[in-house]
């Protein structure tokens, strides 16, 4: 059922209250995000992701959702999606790897590896639609507005963040 998956109307709990939630894990393959107080799950919403496929995120524009563990380093307002949670990619793991990439030859001159990676809301404009039946972001891990708005004010400043295949 939709409210089993998260996407119903009985998915929409309490607020999680501010500053609670000190990890964050998200499991690319299930579409999950996990909000964890301290050793306790308090909630789980149904996400999309990269369109870019399977793997971790290696160069700019691969619309590939980075694996590893990263921090919520910022959050701001946006331009484009409603809310977003700013996720502290590339970190160390993520440089040497681009690195390693560049030296064999993979990885050709001049592509850069990336960065704005968040957790944010629906597009602007598109509020409303289905859109997490299907992965569509550039990399970012994608909420209904309501849900962002609820982890927004929930995630602890450095929160890690840990996004799994």
């Amino acid at each position: 059922s939709l409210a089993a998956e998260g996407r119903g109307p009985s998915a929409r709990r309490a607020s999680l209250g501010a500053n609670t939630i000190d990890r964050i894990e998200i499991y690319k393959e299930n579409h999950r995000l996990e909000a964890w107080s301290g050793e306790r799950l308090v909630k789980t919403y149904t996400v999309a992701v990269g369109f870019g496929g399977a793997g971790a995120k290696r160069v700019e524009g691969d619309r590939r959702t980075p694996e590893g563990t990263y921090r919520v380093d910022d959050r701001h307002p946006s331009t484009t999606f409603h809310r977003f949670l700013h996720v502290s990619y590339p970190n160390a793991r993520d440089r040497e790897a681009f690195r390693r990439g560049q030296v064999s030859g993979e990885i050709a001159p001049g592509v850069r590896i990336g960065g704005a990676i968040g957790i944010h809301g629906e597009k602007r404009g598109y509020a409303g639609l289905p859109h997490k039946w299907f992965d569509w972001t550039a990399g970012c891990i994608a909420l209904d507005n309501d849900e962002i708005e609820e982890l927004y004010e929930a995630a602890r400043a450095n929160a890690v963040v840990v996004i799994h295949p």
